[in-house]
């Protein structure tokens, strides 16, 4: 893998899982005796990347004796929200701001990840740089979804994203990102869909079908029927 750092989103509130996440946040919920976090920390140290940023605002002194406590073989630097959560998009900017590094490996700690996703990640990460683009998502058809509720995102035809009403494909929560995409918007607080829509009005935004099956810790009921299935 060219892309040398990943940034793990943990500023969250975590409020479709209220109550555990009024006192435990929620990459720090288990499945199987193992905390979301460790899980997305294990896969992305099993892709050979070295460094690690990840950001905090909710309950942010747990998360910071967690990675104490566990002391994780890879390079781990907490950049905090500040005094106020800056979404998704502007926690992104605030870790980015924090790096020297031009392109970066993004992780939401909900999804469950496992080596599975080892493969598809770095042919990613290939079409990424065979290509010299600025953003590519990985996505997932619908159909392979634990949970069914969930609506698709995007339309995925020739690894391009659109949007429309019949969207087929979810993301996924792991996306290459490039510090470029940040120049034309100055904003502290917003969220990354901003971006991502800029790039579907220039059709310009990539994404990558996984093809695994999808689990992610969409809300208290997903995650007590993955703690009885999973």
């Amino acid at each position: 893998m060219k892309v040398k750092t990943a940034l793990i989103l943990c500023a969250g509130l975590g409020k479709r899982l209220n109550p555990l996440t009024l006192e435990k946040p929620k990459p720090l919920l288990k499945l199987n005796n193992i905390t979301f976090l460790e899980n997305t920390i294990n896969l992305i140290k099993e892709l050979g990347i070295k460094k690690i940023l990840l950001n905090t605002f909710h309950l942010k002194d747990q998360i910071r004796d967690y990675l104490n406590d566990k002391k994780f073989n890879i390079s781990i630097d907490i950049v905090s929200d500040g005094s106020e959560i800056l979404d998704t998009g502007g926690g992104i900017r605030n870790m980015i701001n924090n790096s020297k590094e031009n392109n970066f490996l993004i992780f939401n700690p909900d999804t469950i990840w496992d080596s599975n996703y080892l493969k598809c990640i770095k042919q990613m990460n290939e079409f990424f740089e065979n290509n010299k683009i600025k953003s590519i998502l990985l996505v997932v058809n619908k159909k392979l979804s634990f949970d069914k509720k969930l609506n698709g995102d995007f339309n995925l035809k020739k690894n391009l994203l659109s949007k429309n009403t019949e969207s087929e494909y979810i993301y996924t929560g792991c996306q290459i990102f490039s510090r470029d995409l940040l120049n034309n918007n100055q904003k502290k607080i917003f969220s990354i869909t901003e971006i991502w829509n800029e790039l579907i009005e220039k059709n310009n935004l990539f994404g990558f079908d996984s093809n695994n099956k999808f689990y992610h810790v969409t809300d208290l009921e997903i995650y007590n029927k993955l703690l009885k299935s999973y």
